[in-house]
């Protein structure tokens, strides 16, 4: 049996031989590979994903290691794309990874070929780009799967999705949900979200260097797999 096959026989034996063919095919590109585009790559290529474009323009940092993937005490100061690119390589290195050190923003969207995908993943942080890249994929035939805020929360149970104009309890939702009000500018289609209604507080300062807010990785990551879970479950069907 070759390496490929031999991979991904337990999944053949879940979907079927068809629905592996159709999962292999499949191009997707997902932004923000932090604490949960990086899992959901992981999961994706895992799943049989072989055409996968990676775009994050940050280098690993050691704050990073609580929770995203690739970044470990050796991978500090790589570029994340780099690095998680040679980690899926691993997993199969016949997998089509392309990795993108870029930012997406209103200057540099075009040079995504966003039509070009047949899954967009939204795991990005900025809620200005983040906006721009809903309404732009949402003109586009490729299905839009997005992550709303996966920080100051513990209660994996508390995780689910659901449509965007539908998800509750979340503040990034609401936020994206009144700057699509305030500038009269609405995506074009529904699209499913996976985000949690817990909302926690910081229990220590934030460092004025790093002003993230605390996050753990069994919610990043459960957040990642759901967004890949949503893509193979659409290509199986």
């Amino acid at each position: 049996m070759a390496i490929e096959q031999a991979i991904f026989r337990r999944a053949e034996l879940l979907l079927g031989d068809e629905a592996m063919s159709r999962i292999a095919e499949k191009r997707v590109i997902i932004f923000g590979v932090g604490g949960v585009g990086s899992w959901c790559a992981e999961s994706l290529v895992r799943s049989g994903i072989r055409k996968l474009t990676i775009v994050d323009s940050d280098r690993v940092s050691v704050t990073n290691i609580n929770r995203q993937l690739m970044a470990t005490t050796k991978t500090v100061g790589q570029v994340k794309v780099d690095a998680l690119k040679e980690r899926l390589l691993t997993i199969n290195p016949s997998a089509e990874i392309t990795a993108l050190q870029q930012v997406f923003t209103a200057e540099t969207a075009s040079k995504f070929a966003l039509e070009e995908y047949d899954y967009i993943i939204d795991a990005i942080d900025s809620l200005k780009d983040k906006a721009l890249l809903i309404l732009l994929a949402c003109q586009t035939k490729a299905k839009l799967f997005s992550s709303m805020g996966a920080a100051l929360k513990l209660d994996p149970t508390r995780i689910k999705t659901a449509e965007f104009w539908k998800v509750t309890g979340d503040p990034l939702a609401r936020a994206l949900r009144n700057r699509f009000k305030r500038d009269k500018q609405f995506p074009k289609r529904k699209f499913q979200c996976v985000y949690s209604d817990e909302l926690l507080e910081n229990k220590a300062p934030i460092d004025p260097d790093d002003k993230g807010n605390g996050s753990i990785v069994h919610i990043t990551a459960i957040f990642g797999m759901m967004l890949a879970g949503l893509v193979v479950q659409d290509a199986v069907k």
